[in-house]
């Protein structure tokens, strides 16, 4: 009769003496009393466990006897053999405290009323068609695709990528040319340390931006520079070999960049790292293409699945000048999975991915016009507001910060996203799209009743 490995756990005990009976007996006390062994857990066959520790079947059977009748375990017909509670304790002595869930500790974690800006409504992430998509693209992967692979990414995922981004946001794409990253830090560190190699030794970044972006650039051997920005967005600075700029929607200020900065960069020759923040999510005006498309062979462009899809898949990809392709892919560390990248390739191949931005830029156009109708009887102007996830109140932003803690709102000052003397704007960013949707209501009642006060 073939055995069942029903009950096959591995056990860890040293019986390597010469008197292995006396020997696994103590090993197994041992366990027990210190906890390895918690109660109620299920112990090998004999048969299994004298297999794997190289000793006759009837040893451990004699030794499972002899702890049973001792009550250290305990042997049930048809059950099998478990750990029973140790002689002597009481329950409470040897029950493991309670895991706390992940939910609860990030529900612990954040704010009740969460208006920051930078990250999408997790709750309304498209579960069941991912789940479908990554099925489907598992079921009929080939084998090599979970092999180590293009350090690239899959081929299937660029090629999908690289039309994709051709019809929807107008990028030069190559496959060749695309290499997948872990989001827009990872990439941002990637150009970086491929700058660094390739002689350049400084960055210009928005005078309004990401702290961590400054930082992961810094980290990564450049040194950071201010670039001024204005109403129609960034102004080139000359005097500098690369720059970081989000075109399509400045973060945190809103603005787009104006057309004729576009073609003011794109002339400019040096390198151009294209943060598409937000490109896909656009209200009042017509999409604004990326700016990629102008400079194929200066600019990198950057994308991630951080707000279209959640940040914790970690998915990002670049299109990188074919000039600075073998200084990258010296530069990569790594990547997101085989699985996760066949996956999202599924998923936009089906349609999935567009039905997902659609529902999504409907949700968060409805959510950003609930604020502005929120704050506007109280004379309040939401600006920065025709894309994206986020808008900007001018207002003072020290008491408004102060008056949201004491009102249990999470909110961002302006001033913490500043990075030059000249950079003297305040106000608040309130991210509109963090929030579920049935805390979305309250959490614009805390606002107003912090921007009333």
């Amino acid at each position: 009769m073939e055995e069942s490995w029903a009950n096959g756990l591995d056990l860890h005990v040293d019986v390597s003496g010469s008197r292995p009976r006396a020997q696994l007996e103590n090993a197994l006390r041992d366990a027990v009393r210190e906890g390895r062994l918690r109660p109620g857990t299920r112990l090998p066959s004999s048969r299994t466990l004298a297999a794997d520790l190289g000793v006759a079947r009837n040893t451990v059977a004699e030794v499972y006897a002899q702890l049973v009748a001792e009550g250290w375990l305990a042997a049930r017909t048809g059950s099998g053999t478990t750990v029973a509670q140790p002689p002597g304790t009481s329950p409470r002595e040897h029950t493991p405290p309670a895991p706390v869930s992940d939910q609860a500790a990030v529900a612990t974690s954040r704010p009740r009323f969460d208006l920051r800006a930078g990250e999408p409504d997790l709750a309304a992430f498209p579960r069941g068609p991912w789940l479908a998509a990554a099925r489907k693209a598992l079921t009929a992967a080939p084998d090599v695709a979970l092999g180590y692979g293009d350090p690239r990414g899959l081929p299937v995922l660029r090629t999908v990528l690289a039309g994709y981004l051709a019809r929807a946001r107008g990028v030069a794409a190559d496959p060749a040319y695309v290499v997948l990253c872990s989001g827009f830090a990872h990439g941002l560190a990637v150009v970086s340390r491929a700058l660094r190699a390739g002689g350049v030794r400084q960055l210009a970044i928005e005078e309004y931006g990401h702290q961590w972006h400054r930082a992961v650039a810094a980290r990564n051997g450049l040194t950071v520079t201010p670039l001024r920005v204005d109403e129609d967005g960034a102004v080139p600075d000359p005097g500098v070999p690369a720059a970081l700029l989000t075109p399509a929607h400045q973060f945190p200020l809103g603005m787009t960049l104006h057309p004729r900065r576009r073609r003011e960069f794109a002339r400019w020759g040096g390198v151009v790292i294209e943060d598409d923040y937000d490109g896909e999510f656009r209200y009042d005006r017509q999409p604004a293409g990326a700016m990629q498309a102008l400079a194929p062979d200066n600019v990198v462009y950057c994308g991630t699945a951080s707000k279209s899809l959640a940040p914790g898949l970690r998915l990002g990809w670049m299109v990188v000048p074919p000039r600075l392709l073998d200084a990258v892919l010296v530069a990569l560390d790594g990547g997101p999975s085989a699985l996760d990248q066949l996956t999202l390739a599924e998923f936009i191949t089906s349609g999935a991915y567009d039905r997902q931005i659609r529902r999504a830029r409907l949700a968060y156009r409805r959510r950003r016009d609930r604020l502005v109708a929120a704050v506007s009887p109280l004379g309040v102007r939401v600006v920065g507001i025709a894309a994206g996830h986020h808008g900007v109140i001018t207002t003072s932003e020290s008491l408004a910060l102060a008056r949201a803690a004491e009102h249990g709102v999470a909110l961002d000052g302006l001033s913490q996203y500043a990075r030059s003397d000249t950079a003297t704007r305040t106000g608040l960013v309130i991210g509109y799209a963090r929030p579920p949707e049935h805390a979305y209501t309250t959490a614009l009642a805390r606002l107003r009743a912090v921007l009333a006060s």
